[in-house]
């Protein structure tokens, strides 16, 4: 099954061509379905996602302690945490910045380390190690209950190396990547969620051409043996970017998936989707996530940001919304690291810590997706009801027979197709 998309901006006839690259072989299509969508029917679409997805239905009983229901009782909720983890990259610079760190906490529950856990900066020398600042900035996330993304572990750009790497023969490449893997994955085993062990591998080849074919795969073999708690992910760009990077199409990235699977099989995978955007394709970005999403594995974007322009900020709601609203879709980090000098490609404040219209987007989505306080009265069953979007929540019950009692729910973040029932004695 092929599945694609794609923006028109012109009425008319159209014709579909269907091509490869072996001109020995006949292509045969059988089946072909060509839906538009208008642009308010795309954002109804993601709207009905979003509810059946993203949010649940929560069902509260209030009774007495003989087991009979209370009703007039009063119910009030208040979201404490989201549930789908939304964050923003994060340097060293956040470390002696408290108008940064105020920026920051109060609006992200999980982060990524710009440059500061990468090879080219741990160990500039070989044998010389140095995770100061990685330490400091994983105190920092856990100071503040922010999840943390390792990245990356090996990276194949030939450009972004140690510089003493490039004269080691392939033995002693071999070993310097052994100790590298072991290193990093052994300090912060334990204190992350995820772990980007092998960056652009699509792209480049930088330790394939040294050590071969099966590099990657090893690496992964020896990464799931040093840290096997957390998911291991393949992190890559122009996946659901850019339809005409044939590198690293979805087929592609499926392709370099079940290599390494083949030789670590019990290890947990990831899908890493960097999200460098120009113009969004946003029907290529769904059917590539449909694509993707079919493994079952968790999907994350983890390096969002757009290109500059006019249009920028417009963008990037897109993106979000997009992303937000596909079922298969576990978290996003945007790229958006603060530098006095600017960001990679995109900044969402200014260096005051003012939003920019970037800024803006994100907050009035993080809104949009958090549950307001909810209060009222249970009925004469001794029940109240209430949709709230996945999250951690805090539950208070008062009744005048009774003093007030208050619990915690913590969030699954599943999508549940009955309401999720909770008896509370008071």
């Amino acid at each position: 099954m092929l599945k694609g998309g794609f923006t028109s901006d012109a009425t008319g006839p159209a014709e579909l061509y269907f091509e490869s690259k072996n001109t020995s072989i006949e292509i045969w299509v059988d089946s072909i379905s060509l839906q538009p969508f208008t642009t308010e029917e795309w954002a109804s679409h993601q709207d009905q996602s979003i509810k059946k997805v993203r949010k649940a239905k929560v069902r509260i009983q209030a009774i007495d302690k003989q087991g009979n229901p209370l009703s007039n009782a009063t119910i009030t909720i208040q979201q404490n945490k989201p549930g789908f983890p939304i964050g923003c990259a994060i340097n060293k610079n956040i470390l002696k910045n408290t108008p940064y760190q105020k920026w920051f906490t109060s609006r992200f529950t999980v982060t990524t380390f710009e440059d500061e856990m990468k090879w080219y900066s741990t160990e500039v020398s070989p044998g010389h190690e140095d995770y100061t600042s990685a330490d400091a900035l994983l105190s920092f996330a856990k100071q503040h209950n922010i999840a943390v993304r390792g990245h990356n572990v090996l990276w194949d750009d030939p450009k972004c190396q140690p510089g003493w790497l490039y004269s080691l023969s392939p033995a002693e490449l071999s070993s310097a990547v052994h100790k590298r893997i072991v290193s990093v994955m052994s300090r912060y085993r334990g204190q992350l969620i995820a772990w980007d062990v092998v960056n652009e591998n699509l792209h480049f080849s930088f330790f394939e051409s040294k050590l071969g074919d099966q590099a990657t795969p090893n690496f992964y073999r020896l990464a799931h043996a040093v840290d096997w708690s957390v998911p291991l992910f393949l992190n890559e760009y122009n996946t659901i970017e850019d339809s005409r990077d044939w590198a690293a199409t979805p087929a592609k990235y499926l392709q370099k998936l079940r290599q390494i699977q083949g030789l670590t099989r019990n290890a947990k995978m990831g899908i890493g989707l960097e999200s460098h955007f120009g113009t969004p394709n946003l029907a290529y970005m769904r059917a590539s996530l449909d694509t993707l999403g079919a493994t079952g594995l968790p999907i994350w974007l983890t390096e969002l940001d757009v290109l500059s322009g006019p249009n920028q900020a417009k963008y990037l709601e897109q993106i979000l919304m997009e992303a937000y609203s596909h079922p298969k879709v576990d978290g996003i980090v945007i790229w958006a690291a603060w530098k006095p000098q600017g960001c990679y490609r995109m900044c969402l404040t200014d260096n005051n810590f003012n939003n920019l219209a970037t800024g803006n987007v994100v907050d009035n989505l993080l809104r949009q997706w958090q549950s307001r306080a909810v209060s009222g009265l249970t009925d004469t069953r001794g029940f109240f009801e209430a949709t709230l979007f996945h999250g951690d929540y805090e539950i208070n019950i008062t009744h005048p027979s009774s003093s007030a009692h208050s619990f915690v729910v913590v969030s699954t973040n599943a999508s549940l197709q009955s309401p999720l029932t909770f008896q509370v004695s008071v």
